[in-house]
């Protein structure tokens, strides 16, 4: 697959998408009517609303960990399926992270109450950030994807308190005591 065919099949998916979360509902942009760059607080009515937040950066996490998933399971595959398959992956997690169940379970989480999903620009945007870490690992040494992950997954834990680690371990197994330590009792 040609650098090209991977790229138009990415925006393809994207757009497909984009276009399911507005049929189910979804914003296209934050129901404040703005759109900015940047949300640096986790529990901002803004958060997942605009193009970036502490979120997107676990979505460049999972650009990491697909391409070293996809290397190790299927390295004969030219890089552009691999990508292209990433890309579907992140799509259908953002169209599943949407919908009124997922919603519900992220309320029920200390680090996440107040959550109303994404706007489509910001999920567009995740699709796109998980995209950079795929690309970022393609070129980066092992050990750079292992240190950027390692400094993607800590530098939210301090600031936020919350990471791509603990949303999957609340999303999945809540525990009180994470709980506390994230609302900071």
């Amino acid at each position: 697959m040609t650098v090209r065919k991977a790229a138009l099949a990415a925006i393809a998916i994207a757009a497909v998408a984009a276009a399911i979360e507005l049929a189910l509902g979804r914003h296209l942009l934050c129901a404040c009517g703005s759109l900015e760059l940047w949300v640096g607080a986790r529990d901002s009515p803004k958060t997942s609303q605009m193009l970036a937040d502490w979120y997107s950066l676990s979505h460049v996490v999972h650009g990491l960990l697909f391409y070293a998933v996809f290397w190790f399971l299927f390295r004969r595959w030219p890089v552009g399926k691999r990508f292209v398959a990433a890309v579907m992956i992140e799509a259908t997690w953002e169209m599943i992270e949407n919908t009124p169940v997922v919603i519900d379970r992220y309320r029920e989480t200390a680090a996440a109450l107040g959550y109303n999903g994404d706007s489509i620009v910001n999920s567009m945007s995740d699709i796109a950030m998980m995209a950079l870490g795929f690309l970022a690992a393609r070129k980066l040494p092992v050990w750079a994807s292992l240190l950027l992950v390692v400094l993607i997954e800590l530098i939210p834990l301090f600031v936020i308190r919350d990471n791509l680690t603990l949303n999957v371990w609340n999303l999945v197994a809540p525990n009180d005591a994470v709980a506390a330590w994230q609302a900071g009792h």
